[in-house]
């Protein structure tokens, strides 16, 4: 899927969460290991606005995905940690479908 530019202000009503594994199964889709680093990249380029630290927007703040990396590991939606890589499982695939879903049809896609 090739993604071309998002639309900030619609990006920022989707929780940052489904951002990231959202982030996790593009990459996955274009049969790329999904490593911390390369999560942090997908995530900035994808929505620069909800994953920049504050004051220099230019910059992704890894952070940001840090701390909820541990909340969808915990809530079973993903699974491995910043020092191999990310995998989705089976309701992480399904909140990633849903969530491509919810922003094609709001035209998210340009």
């Amino acid at each position: 899927m090739k993604i071309k530019n998002f639309d900030g202000e619609l990006y920022k009503k989707a929780r940052i969460t489904d951002l990231i594994i959202f982030g996790i199964n593009l990459i996955i889709e274009n049969k790329e290991k999904c490593t911390f680093e390369r999560l942090i990249k997908e995530c900035f380029t994808l929505f620069p606005e909800a994953f920049s630290f504050s004051k220099y927007s230019q910059w992704p703040d890894s952070l940001k995905l840090d701390r909820r990396l541990r909340t969808l590991r915990k809530r079973k939606l993903i699974s491995g940690d910043p020092k191999t890589s990310f995998s989705l499982t089976k309701l992480g695939k399904t909140i990633a479908l849903e969530t491509s879903k919810t922003f094609r049809q709001r035209k998210l896609f340009k």
